[in-house]
């Protein structure tokens, strides 16, 4: 396909979530590719759920970063959409909208900067399948990682600062800093699956731009999966456990493979994790997610339009360079 026809799509993904507690089994069910969800289990999600308000905010801090990328693309030249993996509004069906509207090329987008065969890659797939149910022909070009992309690691170096800054400056020096991603079987090694390296390497470059020494920070997974194969660790709260028998008393939690604020974050850390935190004497503290920060919108937006550059009016890709 060679005539491009305005505006290119950009298709914006991520990962879903239920909006009540009612959707939840729905929403399990589909993340457990049809299997049903043991009792305990659903209780124990529902739990999670209703202590941080009975739904997932994914999709409302979703469309407030799909909007904030819009605000800087030029309408004439791109159309945004917001396609979930795993919930509403679907990926293969928002493949269909694009579809409908005459798309003809378009760049793809996970909002995960990390990629994994287990993560990324599954999105990718499920936009193949939405091409194929809806008989579309349109050629997407993917930003399949952005781990080490300067403006993301200005804006999580930003979020460090600010959780640091919680703690009078004389008592800074002694603050740890613990970074994570969420966990992935650790089959994924095996595999020569990138997502390892590239979460830790994120970690390393935040760390040299906040300037912290090496033993002031470490590296952590958090909420690793119900199933009984074994999972990338140290998990966060085995790690807190550890770095209190240390005697550091003061953390900082910054979670570099998460982009928004979600039940990984709002339950994980900022309730589980805080209560263990207290238990053992700490202090724990988590900034906001980048969610539409305005360091992170316009790193997305440039990665887009360099995505697409080849697409462009000549005139506009001299704008990007």
């Amino acid at each position: 396909m060679s005539f491009v026809r305005y505006p290119i799509g950009v298709l914006i993904m991520a990962y879903g979530g239920p909006n009540s507690l009612s959707e939840l089994p729905g929403y399990l069910a589909d993340i457990r590719s049809g299997r049903p969800t043991p009792r305990t289990v659903l209780e124990e999600i529902a739990h999670n759920y209703a202590c941080i308000g009975g739904k997932s905010p994914l999709l409302a801090v979703s469309q407030r970063q799909v909007a904030a990328v819009a605000a800087r693309l030029d309408p004439k030249l791109f159309r945004c959409y917001l396609g979930m993996r795993h919930w509403s509004p679907w990926l293969e069906e928002v493949v269909g909208q694009m579809v409908e509207d005459g798309i003809t090329h378009a760049v793809g987008l996970v909002l995960a900067p990390h990629y994994s065969k287990m993560s990324v890659a599954r999105y990718l797939a499920k936009v193949e399948d939405g091409l194929a149910m809806y008989r579309g022909n349109i050629e997407f070009r993917y930003i399949k990682s952005y781990h080490d992309t300067p403006g993301l690691i200005r804006a999580l170096a930003a979020r460090v600062r600010a959780g640091l800054e919680q703690w009078p400056p004389e008592e800074r020096s002694e603050v740890h800093v613990v970074f994570s991603a969420h966990s992935l079987p650790r089959r994924v090694l095996e595999m020569g699956d990138p997502y390892d390296r590239q979460v830790r390497e994120t970690a390393r470059l935040v760390a040299e731009a906040v300037g912290l020494a090496p033993e002031r920070w470490s590296w952590s997974y958090q909420s690793a999966g119900r199933s009984s194969e074994p999972w990338l660790g140290p998990q966060f709260d085995e790690h807190l456990r550890a770095l209190a028998a240390r005697g550091i008393r003061g953390v900082v939690s910054l979670p570099v493979g998460f982009v928004s604020d979600h039940v990984e974050l709002l339950y994980d850390i900022d309730i589980q994790a805080q209560a263990l935190a207290q238990e053992l004497g700490m202090r724990l503290v988590r900034p906001p997610a980048l969610n539409d920060d305005p360091e992170f919108i316009a790193t997305l937006a440039d990665l887009i339009k360099a995505r697409a550059a080849s697409w462009l009016p000549r005139e506009q890709v001299a704008a990007i360079h």
